[in-house]
């Protein structure tokens, strides 16, 4: 594997794309977009969006394998600062949830409305291809901003094996921990001081 770097702008695409893969087993994915036939689309969509304003207001690192393939994200947001709006944010949404925007809007929703207020920094995507997974790839793109970080740090975590994860790098479950989805698909929230 090649050490973790910043990704480059025409990378997004392809960041979009490995989060979707890498989460596509997760409920979460499945309960924004139910039909297998478009999910994996349309969620490679949906972080690639989220993510290319990352290096605007945070920063996205990646790792890629010996073919220069990317095989580790994480996407990051300074939250310590008011971040920059995203252009034609709800005009873009509509085009690329298509029938599925409710899904999305009712996750906007959630995840604004528990979002915390103390300025920190949000790890919003971890994610490693499944090929790779169980390799330290996770951990070691965490420790690479932790180990710069001054400030706190938060995310949402969808399952037990990631709260375990994120609990040996020194994340704390908050309150309130477990927010759901109207489908009642969860999201846990975690802290780190």
């Amino acid at each position: 594997m090649t050490p973790i770097r910043p990704a480059r702008v025409a990378e997004v695409p392809a960041v979009g794309r490995l989060i979707a893969a890498s989460f596509d087993h997760l409920p979460q994915n499945r309960s924004l977009v139910p039909d297998e036939g478009e999910r994996l689309t349309v969620m490679g969509d949906f972080f690639a969006f989220l993510s290319e304003s990352a290096p605007q207001g945070g920063k996205i690192d990646v790792i890629e394998d010996a073919n220069g393939g990317l095989v580790a994200t994480a996407v990051w947001f300074d939250r310590t600062r008011q971040l920059p709006e995203i252009p034609a944010y709800e005009e873009r949404m509509t085009a690329l949830a298509g029938r599925w925007l409710p899904n999305f809007q009712a996750l906007d929703e959630l995840f604004e409305k528990h979002h915390p207020e103390e300025p920190h920094w949000h790890l919003a995507f971890l994610a490693v291809h499944p090929d790779h997974q169980a390799a330290g790839l996770g951990s070691a793109l965490m420790q690479h901003t932790h180990d710069r970080l001054d400030v706190p740090a938060y995310l949402e975590a969808t399952n037990e094996d990631n709260i375990r994860l994120y609990e040996r790098h020194g994340y704390t479950r908050m309150s309130p921990f477990d927010i759901r989805l109207p489908d009642d698909t969860p999201f846990f929230r975690m802290w780190r001081p």
